[in-house]
Order: C-alpha cells, then structure tokens, then sequence
C-alpha cells in the first residue's frame, strides 16, 4: 500500500477509497473481505501476525470475520481503519479523529448522513 498513514481527512479519504477497491478486488477473486487478507494485500509480508494482531486487538475486532462493505455498513470499516491507524501510529484507538474519519468517508462514497 502507498498511503502514507496519518491522522488527517485527506489520509483517510484515501483508506476509505482503497478498501472500497480491494473489497471489490477480493470479490473478484473469490476471497474473504476480511481484516487478516485486507491487511495482507496491502501490506504484503509486512503484514506480520504481530501487526495483524494489533490491529485487531485494538479495534476488537476477529481477523477472519467478514467484514461488511463499506457501503452497507460503515461501522466495522470505520473500526478496522481506525484501528489500524492507530496500531500504525503507536496512538490510542479514541485518538484517531473519528470526525475527520466520517468527514472522509462523506467525501469517497458521497454519503449524506452517516449513523455513529
């Protein structure tokens, strides 16, 4: 992945977009949506279970669980992508800005109202 992880709408923006691609990149070759094969496409060998384990821990999330599109329901995503912010910046999960992380979503899927 090329998205250089930061804190921000703009970086964020660029997340929601991305898992929205790999989503629909997975469906295409019969894959799991899931934290563990996200997390593995776009990081490649990077993606230790280490890191996938903190990822998952600290949104409390399964690695292997379904995650619903991004689309549909926001909630998990939007608990994956912080997560995984959080786990990248070495900063607590609460400290991602979560108005910037709905803000951005807005923009990629051009959604007017997203419930909390």
């Amino acid at each position: 992945m090329k998205i250089k992880i930061e804190n921000n709408k703009r970086c964020f923006v660029q997340l929601w977009r991305e898992l929205e691609l790999t989503r629909q990149r997975l469906e295409s070759e019969y894959r799991r949506f899931c934290v563990r094969r996200v997390m593995r496409t776009w990081y490649g060998p990077e993606a230790t279970d280490d890191f996938i384990w903190e990822v998952c821990y600290r949104g409390e999330l399964l690695g292997y669980d379904l995650l619903t599109p991004p689309t549909e329901d926001i909630s998990q995503c939007r608990t994956f992508l912080k997560a995984l912010v959080a786990a990248t910046l070495g900063i607590r999960f609460n400290d991602v800005n979560a108005e910037a992380m709905n803000d951005a979503y807005k923009e990629a899927f051009g959604a007017v109202d997203i419930d909390s």
